[in-house]
């Protein structure tokens, strides 16, 4: 058997894990996946060594708090990899655990492939040169990073975005209505507040409250909020029942995807998310909240004006971003109504977002098993 080790720190990076996993056991039967998966990549046949939900800690100062615990799973997982050397491994995002990882299995003689650049076309562009030290080939997702990384000699190879290839060009929104039981004529606002327990932690109170103001102006609002774990719906759940007027919120286990399909608008924390919504073709208020500390830190390394991946890729502020003081209630509400009612503003949202879904449909997962299986031969 060829044994890969494999880390996966997310629900985005399960999803990419699960997809690559499938490829590669469908041009080779003889090769286990060993490291930390989430549940899409447990189905596919991965051993999780340690759950997932360990790794999936955002921001500065959160970190900091899970620091100890955190470098403790990494040595744990280095000394079990040095027992039993698997033939190649693959980081997927996840980079401040990862690439400390890669570099120390890499000086073992162990080729690791990273899946996922990180952000460094956003902030921290020196860690480039930390990269190249850790990997022995870059597997990037979007067009423009390529460049960045052979301007350092870096292997790198584009492979696109695997929810490019998933997701219809054109989404079916009566569809997925009908699969949610929504009525034709409701405005559907599919609110995101991210896929960690921290993030949760942050938004659930901010968009209980936006969703009270949409609400107050428009009566026929429906507002869903698909959650993926028991932990983040019970953070959520709290939030929703302390209020005294329960809205017609709808908390789904996962379901993100039907629930943006569904949306007339979708509100959504930085992230993967926002590009689903982008292939969905959906108009979308990005928001974002975090410590303080963890903010100052970040706002002072950003290299471009955007955060949220549609306006990164347009190269320009496609859909608005509320970010920190400006994520209130208020703000959110007044923002998603009037891009509502804008119908140039909506029809220019669509044409982006179906440029940006062309250049990202590039049979990902395919391209990725062959570089991966290069190292194999």
């Amino acid at each position: 058997m060829v044994k890969i080790g494999i880390v996966a720190g997310e629900a985005s990076g399960d999803l990419l894990g699960s997809h690559l996993i499938q490829a590669l056991k469908k041009k080779r039967s003889d090769i286990e996946f060993v490291g930390i998966a989430g549940p899409k990549m447990m189905r596919e046949g991965a051993q999780s060594l340690y759950p997932m939900e360990q790794l999936s800690v955002r921001g500065y100062l959160e970190v900091i708090k899970h620091l100890c615990g955190l470098l403790k799973l990494r040595r744990n997982l280095f000394k079990q990899f040095l027992s039993n050397p698997p033939d190649l491994f693959i980081g997927i995002d996840a980079p401040d655990f990862n690439f400390w990882l890669e570099k120390k299995l890499k000086k073992q003689g162990i080729k690791t492939i990273h899946y996922v650049s990180p952000s460094v076309w956003a902030w921290r562009k020196n860690r480039i040169k930390k990269i190249k030290q850790a990997v022995t080939e870059v597997l990037a997702l979007f067009p423009f990073e390529p460049a960045l990384y052979q301007q350092e000699n870096i292997p790198v190879t584009y492979v696109g975005h695997p929810l490019a290839d998933m997701l219809p060009l054109e989404p079916n929104m009566n569809s997925a209505r009908d699969i949610l039981k929504l009525n034709a004529s409701a405005l559907v606002v599919a609110m995101l507040p991210g896929s960690r327990q921290s993030e949760v932690k942050q938004h659930a109170d901010l968009f209980v409250q936006t969703a009270k103001r949409i609400y107050a102006q428009r009566p026929n609002a429906v507002f869903l909020v698909p959650l993926i774990t028991r932990e983040t719906r019970q953070i959520f759940e709290a939030v929703m029942y302390s209020e005294e007027n329960l809205l017609p919120m709808q908390l789904l286990f996962g379901h993100a995807h039907d629930a943006m399909e569904a949306a007339d608008v979708v509100i959504v924390a930085s992230g993967t998310a926002t590009l689903e919504a982008a292939l969905l073709k959906k108009p979308m208020v990005i928001t974002y909240k975090m410590s303080q500390l963890s903010w100052q830190l970040l706002k002072r390394m950003r290299l471009q004006p955007y955060v949220g991946l549609p306006n990164i890729l347009a190269g320009k502020f496609v859909v608005p971003e509320l970010l920190q003081h400006d994520a209130n209630p208020e703000k959110l509400a007044e923002t998603a109504l009037a891009m509502l009612s804008d119908k140039d503003k909506l029809a220019e949202i669509k044409k982006e977002f179906t440029e940006i879904h062309h250049r990202l449909r590039q049979n990902t997962a395919e391209k990725a098993a062959d570089a991966i299986l290069a190292y194999l031969k």
